[in-house]
């Protein structure tokens, strides 16, 4: 058994969504590589940051990301595996890319809570400053509005209001 600890500056960005590993990023890696009998067990940890965009607000956001792997290398044989050991070496590059991409999210947010873009105004709701706007009207009952705006004076509609 060995143990590696080392870190690698990416080449090419990791991950095609609206986050990914930018190229020059570092990522750590700690490594386990253990000797059996089909082949060399690699398991260890991967350690990044992510850059990219809230997928709500549009906001940008960078956070850590963290990657348990696990994989067997196996020796060249009759059998067709994923990963093979060549000329008494692993390739990591394509392990480690792999469980650093599919543990990327999905659809990032910058807070849990995000609430996201105003649909009407394209301002972000979270900095709105304007106060409390009224619900969208479906615009089937508008016409309705404009019946009940005509025929009631400002002080009942209120009243109307507060009973419903």
């Amino acid at each position: 058994m060995r143990e590696h600890r080392f870190s690698v500056t990416l080449g090419d960005r990791w991950g095609e969504g609206i986050v990914a590993v930018e190229a020059g990023e570092t990522v750590d890696l700690d490594v386990r590589l253990e000797s059996v009998h089909e082949g060399i067990l690699v398991s260890g940890t991967a350690d990044s940051d992510y850059a990219g965009v809230c997928g709500r607000c549009l906001t940008d956001i960078a956070a850590p990301v963290e990657v348990e792997f696990q994989e067997l290398f196996a020796y060249p044989g009759d059998e067709e595996t994923d990963f093979e050991v060549q000329d008494d070496h692993v390739d990591l590059e394509t392990l480690v890319r792999d469980a650093v991409v599919l543990s990327l999210p999905f659809q990032p947010v910058c807070q849990p809570d995000c609430p996201g873009l105003d649909p009407n105004t394209g301002e972000k709701l979270a900095v709105s400053t304007d106060a409390e706007s009224p619900a969208p009207i479906d615009p089937r009952w508008s016409a309705l509005r404009q019946i009940t705006d005509q025929d009631a004076p400002a002080g009942s509609r209120g009243a109307e209001k507060e009973e419903s």
